[in-house]
Formats: C-alpha cells, structure tokens, sequence
C-alpha cells in the first residue's frame, strides 16, 4: 500500500534549500521572476518527490528571509516532516532558530537535519558546525534523525539525503482518507475553462470531481470541476498531497491566502478560539490582557486579542487563553498555530486549539486543562458542563473533539451512563434534565392551585413556562414513566390531581346546574349567570360540569344543561326526518326559539354531521341504515358513532 507525506524545508536564507530540493526533485521550486533574479525564495514553492517503492513525498520549500516569515509558516503548517538546512560555511543562524522554534510550535514530530554546501568548507569546520547543529537540536520536541551532510554543487550526500528522508517519513502520522475533508488554500488563481483554481496540502479526508463545497470563511459554495496533484489530473484529492482544485461557481476575489476548503457540513468558521498558549522563554514581555498578537493558523494569519485564563503568563510558561480574532479562520481541536508579536514582528510562542467555538460567556475561558485532555470522553464531558443548560449539539462533536467521525457514537455511549443525557441531537448533563422536571412540577402544583376546577394545564403553556423548554419533552416523558404526571390530550397535570369543587364552589355549582335546567332550550352564557357569580366564575363552574358530562357548550360562550340540549337536538332532527328539508323558519316555528338561539344549535349540529347545510336549509346527516344517538356521549364530530 502507497504512503504518502509532506516534507517541509526549513532554514536561514540563502542555505541552499531550493538547491536541495531540485538536486532531489530535479525542479526548480522558484517560480516567480523577481526570486531568479535576486537569488532568493519569497513564497511557497513545491515539488513531488519519490522517496522510495510506496513511498512519496509533496515538497514544500519555504522562504528563509526574515522578510518572508509569514509565508513560511504559512507553508510549514501541514508538514510532516522538517527537512533543516544549515549552510556549512555560516552554521546555525538567527532564522535557523525561528524556523526551528515554528516547527517545534506547529507539532511537527519527524526531522532530518542537513548541513549544506560541504563542498565550501574543510572538514574541521564542518565538525564544528555539525556539533553546534546537534547541540542545538539535542532539546528539540522534535525527533531528528542523524545529520546528512551534502552539496546541491557536486550532488554528494543527496542519494543518502533521500535515504535519510525516507526513514524519518516513517515516522510521521498518517492522515485519514475517511476524516472530514480540509484542504488550507495558499493559491489562487484563473485558468482559461476551469475557473477559479486553488492549491494547497489536503490536510485530511478527501473529495471527489463533482462533489460540492464550500470555501470559509464567507461560506461560498462551489463545485470540484477537476482535482490536479501536483500536475497529474486524478478523480479524487486525498491527505497529504499537494492538490489543486478547479472550482465552479467561485469568484476568485472571493478566495484568499487562508481561505479553507471543506466538504462537509461540521465545519463553520470562529471569531474566537480557546486555546493553550506557549511563550517562548526568549519572548520580550509576558502576555497579559488584551495583548495583540499575530496568529498564524493552517495558511491564515489574522490580528488577535488575548484574554488569559486566570493570569498573565510569563515568558517560558504555558497558559489557557482565549484569542478574539479579528477576521475568521477555520480551526479544529488540535490545531497547532504560531504567535508572533505585533510590533516588532517576531516569533513568540505557539498555540494547540483546545476549543475552536467558545461560548462568548463567560468571556474568559474557563476548563481548559480538561478540554485539552487527549481522553475524548473527558474532553466531551468538559464540554457538555461547560455548555450548562445550552446543551452540546452531537454534530460539533466531529470538530470541537477532533476526533474521526466514526468515534462519536462510542464517545457517546461512554457518557450515558454517566450524568450525561442524549436529548435528540444533543447531549446535556443529567442535572439539567432533574432542573427541568423539579420546575415542572412546581409549575403543575401552582397552576392547579390557581386553577383548581381544571383539568389541568394545556401542554405548550407547561413547556414555555419552565426555564429550558428545549428539554421539557425528554423531561416530560420521565415523569410520566415514574408515573408523577400525566397527559390527556394536549392538558397536563399532577397523576394525583383531579378537579375537584370546594364546600363553597360546590354550593355555587347547584344553583348554576339548577339554572341551566331552568334555561331549557335556551341555555345560558356566563354573563346570563351573574345573580350567581361573577362571569368569570361562573364560566369556570359551567366548565367543569361539561368536563363532568352534565352541562354542554354550544358556540363560544353558551351552555345548556344535558338534557336539555338533547331534547332540542332530538326536536330538531325530528323535524328535518319529516320534511327531508327544513329551513330556520321551519324550525324557528317548530322550536319556538328565535334565530339568536336556533342558528348557533344548527350549526353545531352541522359540526357533529348530525344535519348537512344545503344553501339555508338543512338535511339529515345520518346515514341510511343508522339510528339517532340516544344521547350526545355518542355523537362524534363529522358523523355519528
């Protein structure tokens, strides 16, 4: 199986690094024509480079100057393997050291230190330089393998130097094809019919010609017309290799040194980023509240405010920070960029994107040590009680963990049965979900207080009412298997609560059953029962008798006693059996009540599909072959039971 790696140089200006890499590639990395004409790299150039059966390299050969810095960390970031170049006739050189600080800031893991230009210097000399060379790398995070001397002049040590680079790519991280796909963009530019055209390292996943995309920040969507690596057209873009994409339906104005690539919909872009912070032991000054710094993160380098954890952190020291950004980037958990100061532009210290969408509040980071924890189940943890009542929506998990997609569910399960709950498409602390029912359940007992003759509380009213209505569902749903709430319909209530009417509201109750009985055909709206109570009473005594079956309503606001109501009903249908038509006047005459009182009985009849208007009379709505209901317990509406 083919592997495949990005090699990244390093080095002070003017050590022969794009010597080395066309002694080892045979292409001149130097493409632009004011770097021929002053001898010197500006930006990235690149190289494909066969390392040995299987195994291939994308070279990516930066800038030296100290002019340049900018672009080289730009082309550092993705790397997965450091290619050092010393000059053999200057030794280690201030860019030697920053080069060597950004790599060690960037995580890169694998090395190959060279010392350059044998051919200028005497062999004492050499042993010199070689000795500083290992002195210096002796403290480096970074694991070196042993120093290879050549010269680009005479080609000695370059067989060996491929050697030697083969060995350290073995040492290197593989990237997942089966990850979410991000490719860093670090050219733009026209090709005549393919568009817009993008370059840069696939950092991880992959994408196919015509699947869609989107370039952040700015969230333009576009479509992979075409995919090149390294000039070769392929179906398909995978990590660690040097891709172009032709893009349609992007503008290139609208894409920049910085822009990312994405084809997955986990990814948005941040304003704000929670991270650990590394100053350099060499930095000139602590960093402290509202520092400005420059932030170079994938290709992207954007002015930054920091806000530390707790205090400032001193040169040498690592701190939790949060960096407000000043333009959007596109970051992932893991991701390691570079500070360097505003003003005098140098390198200061690193970073490791420990939270790439903080929360704004509180507005200094707060849990960082546990966000930054390589265990994916703490880290989730930490997130889900940093997210409170807010919840942690399952689809960041991807990105905020940086985890591969296939490890979430797992992650999930690990945290379910440990205060965790899974509400939908969100996790959120079991502690957030027993808030919610306590304060349904208080809501339920003060609402049957205020209102003792209903039923209970309609459902919608209960879910606004309590303070994360986003989890009265899941909440509500609990309390009914513990059998401490019920539902009928959509009216909530307490399982041991059932109206009941008080000694005084019993009172009350006859006399307003006994008018009802008294109304007749007519019945009676609550307005109409004053001597009895006022209306608002009494429409909730002549509510709970329709919920008792005993009184029913008709319109909006009148009641009848039972009854009564199917007396007038079996009247009515009586009288339009015998006609087969019958009109208001007909019935008006028939039932003596005047169209006030008959039209809204009429059409509540035509509501229950007992009668069928046809223009302003009625027919039967009962069909051939059923009887009558013998009383309204059997009507249902639009037919009869």
């Amino acid at each position: 199986m083919s592997r495949h790696v990005v090699v990244g140089t390093a080095g002070h200006v003017d050590h022969g690094k794009t010597a080395l890499v066309k002694a080892l590639t045979g292409i001149d990395t130097d493409r632009w024509e004011e770097e021929k004409r002053r001898g010197i790299t500006i930006d990235l150039g690149f190289a494909p480079l066969e390392l040995a059966e299987g195994l291939t390299a994308s070279v990516v050969d930066v800038p030296g100057h100290e002019d340049f810095i900018r672009n080289m960390v730009a082309g550092a970031a993705g790397v997965d393997v450091a290619l050092l170049v010393v000059a053999a006739d200057e030794g280690v050189m201030p860019q030697t050291i920053e080069h060597l600080a950004i790599l060690e800031f960037l995580g890169v893991r694998a090395g190959l230190p060279v010392v350059s230009k044998k051919d200028l210097v005497e062999h004492d000399w050499l042993e010199l330089v070689l000795a500083d060379l290992g002195e210096r790398l002796a403290t480096s995070q970074i694991v070196w393998e042993e120093p290879v001397v050549a010269s680009a002049v005479t080609g000695e040590g370059v067989d060996g130097l491929r050697r030697a680079l083969a060995a350290a790519a073995t040492r290197a991280t593989e990237r997942s094809r089966d990850d979410l796909f991000r490719l860093p963009v670090d050219r733009i530019f026209s090709v005549a019919g393919a568009g817009t055209v993008v370059t840069g390292t696939t950092w991880s996943g992959s994408v196919r010609v015509g699947d869609e995309v989107r370039v952040l920040p700015g969230e333009i969507r576009g479509r992979v017309r075409s995919v090149e690596v390294h000039g070769t057209q392929r179906d398909e873009a995978v990590p660690g290799r040097r891709t172009a994409l032709a893009l349609v339906g992007v503008d290139r104005g609208a894409v920049r040194r910085g822009s990312v690539v994405v084809a997955d919909h986990h990814w948005r872009e941040t304003r704000a980023v929670d991270v650990l912070l590394t100053l350099s032991s060499t930095a000139p000054r602590p960093i402290t509240q509202r520092s400005r710094v420059r932030f170079h993160i994938g290709t992207a380098e954007v002015m930054a405010r920091v806000t530390p954890g707790a205090n400032d952190i001193p040169p040498g020291a690592t701190g939790p920070v949060r960096l407000r950004l000043e333009e959007a980037v596109v970051a992932r958990w893991g991701d390691r960029g570079v500070l360097r100061s505003y003003s005098p532009v140098t390198t200061i210290g690193g970073a490791v994107v420990v939270d790439p969408w903080p929360h704004p509040r509180p507005r200094r980071p707060r849990g960082l040590e546990q966000r930054a924890a390589t265990d994916h189940v703490g880290r989730t943890r930490a997130l889900v009680a940093l997210n409170g009542s807010r919840g942690l929506p399952i689809e960041e998990l991807v990105v905020r963990l940086g985890v591969h997609p296939s490890e979430v569910e797992t992650t999930i399960k690990s945290l379910l049965t440990d205060g965790v709950a899974r509400v939908g498409e969100t996790l959120v602390e079991t502690a957030v979900i027993d808030d919610v029912a306590r304060k349904t359940l208080q809501v339920l007992a003060q609402y049957h207080e205020e209102h003792p003759l209903e039923p209970g509380m309609p459902r919608e009213l209960l879910r606004a009412a309590v303070e994360h209505p986003a989890f009265a569902d899941y909440a509500q749903e609990h309390l009914v298997a513990q059998n401490r709430i019920a539902f009928e319909g959509g009216v909530a209530r307490l399982a041991d609560f059932h109206a009941t009417l008080s000694s005084a509201e019993s009172a009350m109750g006859k006399q307003v059953q006994r008018a009802l009985e008294e109304a007749g055909w007519h019945g009676r709206t609550p307005a109409e029962l004053g001597e009895i109570a006022p209306a608002d009473k009494a429409q909730e005594l002549v509510e709970f008798y329709v919920r008792q079956g005993t009184a029913l309503r008709v319109g909006r606001d009148r009641y009848y006693d039972r009854g009564a109501l199917e007396s007038l009903r079996d009247t009515v249908l009586g009288e339009v059996e015998r006609l087969g038509r019958a009109t208001p006047a007909q019935l008006r005459e028939k039932t003596g009540l005047s169209r006030k009182f008959l039209i809204p009985v009429l059409e509540w009849l035509d509501a229950c599909g007992l009668t069928v208007r046809e223009g302003d009379a009625r027919r039967s709505g009962i069909r051939a072959g059923q009887s009558p209901p013998k009383t309204l317990d059997n009507v249902r509406r639009g037919g009869v039971a």
